[in-house]
């Protein structure tokens, strides 16, 4: 996983809500088991419309997305989160996600940012008036800035500090394989033991 720490870029509006995961990849698209290759697959059914967001050369590039509440709907296809990363987004901004889907996303280090629908609204109006509108989203200090706006946003230190270091789960818990190995050491012999494949 890479680290995240703070990303600039331009973004994409959609203005759409109760986007599920069977929208964001259709399930057509997920009949494999390898970990990318899904950017074509990303609003499969959607994009057959000319002009559909992200077929429009103004937002081609952009690395944020905005859209809206309660994205994440559905199934908890983890094929959903790939197809966004894979298609070069590193930032999802949304007054609201479904758990499942943003648990998934932080854990495979796609940024999830939820924000008030007003400030939501207000990105939507600049991005849709000025495509190449840079913003800044800052893991450090918890804030989204564009020029003359800024607003933090929560999230839980575990969570921030893996991102900011780029480990996933498995890689946060192996830092602490000595400490692992010692207690499986003092254990008494009667319990159950894990041992290497």
């Amino acid at each position: 996983m890479e680290k995240f720490t703070v990303h600039t870029g331009t973004a994409v509006p959609l203005r759409r809500r109760d986007v599920d995961t069977d929208q964001i990849i259709p399930g057509r698209f997920c009949a494999t088991h390898r970990r990318n290759g899904f950017e074509d697959g990303l609003f499969g059914d959607w994009r057959k419309d000319p002009d559909f967001v992200l077929n429009q050369p103004a937002h081609r590039g952009g690395s944020i997305l905005v859209a809206g509440e309660m994205f994440g709907t559905g199934s908890s296809r983890e094929y959903a989160v790939w197809a966004l990363q894979d298609y070069g987004f590193k930032v999802v901004i949304t007054p609201s996600f479904a758990d499942i889907f943003r648990a998934n996303s932080l854990m495979a280090g796609l940024l999830t940012v939820t924000l008030p629908h007003a400030t939501v609204d207000e990105l939507w109006q600049r991005i849709e008036a000025e495509p190449d509108t840079a913003i800044t989203v800052d893991l450090r200090a918890r804030t989204v800035r564009a020029e003359g706006l800024e607003a933090g946003f929560a999230l839980d230190e575990d969570t921030r500090a893996r991102m900011l270091e780029g480990l996933d789960q498995i890689a946060a818990t192996l830092r602490h394989e000595d400490a692992i190995a010692a207690y499986e050491r003092r254990r008494r012999s009667g319990l159950p033991v894990s041992t290497p494949a």
